[in-house]
């Protein structure tokens, strides 16, 4: 009987990415793939593939799901401060906390091998130094202040729950810090501070694909790890199958990507080549944000090798924006 992966969170931004590399990734003649979201959805049903609608703050929606041969469980399903309109902190309680014991009570219950977890590089953010990679191992520092913290504390909690769980029951567990995972969507808004606000990189693609002049804030050297879903999902399903008791990793490609090479990559891609915009260098203007990332250990540990740099980031970029196969999740 086949093994079951399932992952909770499969019709997110990351997760059904995640969803539709695992599909590949694994035998189907050894594995089975199981999508699960809060939402409900045919969107995988009618591709010919499983799909059960789970809310996570609610143990007895559980009992939908399989009970037997559950192998491994990719947790990526969570209350995050970009997509949160307003600011309701009691919604990452429910879902980050109550959702995470959830899980780890099914995993348990169904003898899973076990469980994958994402969290957030904000768990470090004060550690952040321009131009030094944080390392996996690093302390958690960060803020007990702003729309994040919350969001931070109910994640770092899972994880105590997690090690818990692989103490008491020997739940084996790895650990994925995430900064921004790059990926097209058809929705292309966060809320800094519950606020709807564009994100820049559309606001850029947008400009770059209408020939106008594309502003660079700041330091144009000024860099940051730039990782691509599909390498995410890579680093995720490899650890699916390491002979391993638990990791934690940093999620990226080790690789900096100055402002300059993103911008000028994005008109690459997107502008009209009659026709490409400009770059207008804005010094005085604030920049920062973005995080580099160490990921030996993933190399090393699961055999991890990033396969997308720049170019082939934004390339990707805009093939999905032809395909838009996940718009009916999105928006």
């Amino acid at each position: 009987m086949k093994k079951k992966i399932i992952i909770f969170g499969a019709t997110g931004n990351v997760g059904s990415y995640v969803w539709k590399y695992a599909l590949n990734f694994f035998d189907n003649e050894q594995y089975e793939v199981i999508a699960s979201g809060r939402r409900e959805t045919d969107f995988f049903a009618r591709q010919g593939f499983p799909y059960i609608s789970v809310d996570l703050s609610k143990i007895e929606e559980f009992e939908k799901l399989p009970i037997e041969n559950v192998y491994a469980v990719i947790y990526l399903a969570a209350q995050i401060p970009s997509y949160m309109e307003g600011y309701r902190p009691e919604q990452y309680i429910q879902s980050n906390i109550m959702g995470a014991y959830n899980v780890l009570e099914y995993c348990r219950k169904v003898n899973a091998d076990r469980i994958l977890f994402s969290t957030t590089v904000f768990d470090i953010s004060l550690a952040v130094q321009e131009g030094v990679a944080l390392k996996p191992n690093t302390p958690y520092n960060f803020s007990y202040a702003g729309d994040h913290a919350v969001y931070v504390i109910t994640k770092n909690t899972a994880i105590e729950l997690i090690k818990h769980y692989y103490a008491e029951y020997g739940l084996k567990y790895f650990i994925f810090r995430f900064p921004t995972i790059y990926n097209y969507s058809p929705y292309h808004y966060y809320h800094p501070n519950g606020m709807k606000t564009l994100r820049p990189v559309y606001r850029m693609i947008d400009l770059a694909m209408k020939g106008e002049p594309i502003e660079l804030w700041g330091n144009p050297n000024y860099s940051k790890d730039m990782v691509y879903v599909d390498d995410c999902a890579q680093m995720i399903c490899k650890a699916v199958l390491a002979n391993r008791d638990n990791g934690w990793y940093n999620v990226g490609t080790g690789v900096p990507v100055t402002l300059q090479e993103q911008i000028e990559t994005i008109i690459r891609v997107f502008s009209p080549e009659d026709h490409p915009s400009q770059i207008i260098y804005r010094p005085e203007k604030p920049c920062g944000g973005g995080f580099l990332m160490d990921v030996q250990n993933a190399k090393e540990e699961l055999g991890y090798e990033p396969q997308y740099d720049c170019q082939r980031l934004f390339e990707a970029y805009k093939e999905e924006m032809k395909i838009n196969r996940f718009a009916e999740l999105r928006l």
